[in-house]
């Protein structure tokens, strides 16, 4: 029994284990840059949603290139197994699970992030059945970190935030769109490309769109644009809410 538990931490484990969680490093940091454009643009999945599921992608893949050190290097006493049938059941099944986490509510989106993370914690559990404990750590590390600590690093860095704003007019108003941009833009917000929605009913439009901000720190605070939007002509009733998860 010591010689069996003492295999998974042999120097060739952990050297595996080592570059394992250097390619989880490079895959986080890669994921973030792309997570980033992204949530400048003020969009629902961003920088921690991006870094942990291209974190935990690579690390399903760079598991399969080092099937020798699995299970402590003791494949070959497992015959008649594959594990890896095992794990693409595994990967399948948390995707559903995590689906059932994410919410939308017009142009609101939240749980991606939450999703994202019980794919990750999915991950680590495969990392741990397989015998790379020290990248199954560092996995769950590393996870744990950007959920802490990556929106912090995300206020801090320049972003335009997004805003969904429902407008139901009077009946028999007519509103015009080259108005409304120019409405926006006066209060530091412009209307998102291809997110307008227009309804009627009953002689009433309404309309829906995302605005968003023309830079970090521009843009009417939404009590003041409501304040504002409750005095324009036409308006029988609106709805302000930000757009980011």
């Amino acid at each position: 029994m010591p010689n069996i538990l003492s295999a998974y931490w042999s120097g060739q484990e952990l050297v595996t284990n080592g570059v394992i969680l250097l390619n989880l490093l490079g895959a986080l940091l890669l994921g973030m840059l792309v997570g980033y454009e992204r949530s400048y643009h003020g969009r629902a999945a961003g920088m921690r949603t991006y870094g942990i599921v291209c974190m935990a992608s690579a690390a399903l893949t760079v598991i399969g290139g080092y099937p020798d050190h699995w299970f402590g290097g003791q494949m070959t006493a497992l015959a008649g197994t594959d594990p890896t049938r095992v794990i693409q059941g595994i990967v399948t099944g948390i995707g559903f699970l995590g689906a059932g986490v994410i919410m939308r509510e017009g142009f609101n989106i939240s749980g991606l992030t939450t999703a994202a993370s019980i794919w990750a914690s999915s991950v680590i559990g495969i990392l741990v059945g397989v015998g790379f404990y020290a990248a199954a750590m560092g996995l769950a590390l590393l996870s744990a970190m950007v959920m802490i600590y990556l929106s912090r690093i995300e206020a801090w860095l320049p972003s335009r935030h997004a805003i969904a704003i429902t407008m139901r007019f009077k009946p028999g108003f007519e509103p015009s769109e080259e108005s409304l941009r120019k409405l926006a833009t006066e209060r530091g917000y412009e209307i998102a490309g291809g997110s307008l929605m227009i309804a009627q009913d009953h002689g009433r439009m309404e309309w829906r769109f995302v605005a968003l901000a023309l830079g970090k720190r521009t843009g009417t605070p939404l009590a003041l644009l409501a304040a504002e939007m409750a005095r324009f002509e036409g308006i029988d009733g609106f709805q302000i809410t930000h757009a980011r998860n």
